[in-house]
């Protein structure tokens, strides 16, 4: 008999919490992404850290797993540039500083940033969130 947590339970919980069934990949994936501190994670890093777990999956499972972590709430993408996403485990309101040298993404707390004077939205829609993506260079004075 085994005593103590299952070693998968918050992944589970999670899962479920949010109505996605709990396949071998997701309960891996899951695993991977939200045990620990919050973090920004692209499809290809994900899958390299599967690999390394040994657990099986294709990368088209992972990003479809990772879309569909979003869609469920689970997850936050952040999208940098044309073709490049990162997917954040925190889905409070926040904002980002991106570093373009780098590729690193570090969180900005919601309530460091104050937006104003933004226009109305269209008829009939309204404003669900505001993301701010502050992008970073390197400081010439400081090389």
């Amino acid at each position: 008999m085994m005593t103590g947590n299952r070693p998968y339970k918050h992944a589970l919980d999670r899962l479920q919490g949010a109505g996605l069934r709990p396949t071998r990949q997701r309960l891996g994936l899951a695993r991977l992404l939200f045990e620990g501190c919050d973090r920004h994670i692209t499809a290809e890093q994900l899958h390299g850290e599967a690999l390394a777990a040994d657990l099986r999956v294709s990368l088209a499972t992972v990003y479809n797993t990772l879309n569909q972590f979003t869609g469920a709430g689970l997850l936050r993408e952040v999208v940098v540039e044309s073709g490049k996403s990162y997917f954040d485990t925190n889905v409070s309101d926040h904002h980002h500083f991106f570093d373009e040298s780098t590729g690193r993404l570090e969180d900005i707390p919601g309530d460091h940033l104050l937006v104003q004077k933004l226009p109305a939205p269209p008829p009939g829609t309204r404003i669900a969130r505001v993301d701010v993506i502050v992008r970073l260079i390197a400081d010439e004075a400081a090389e």
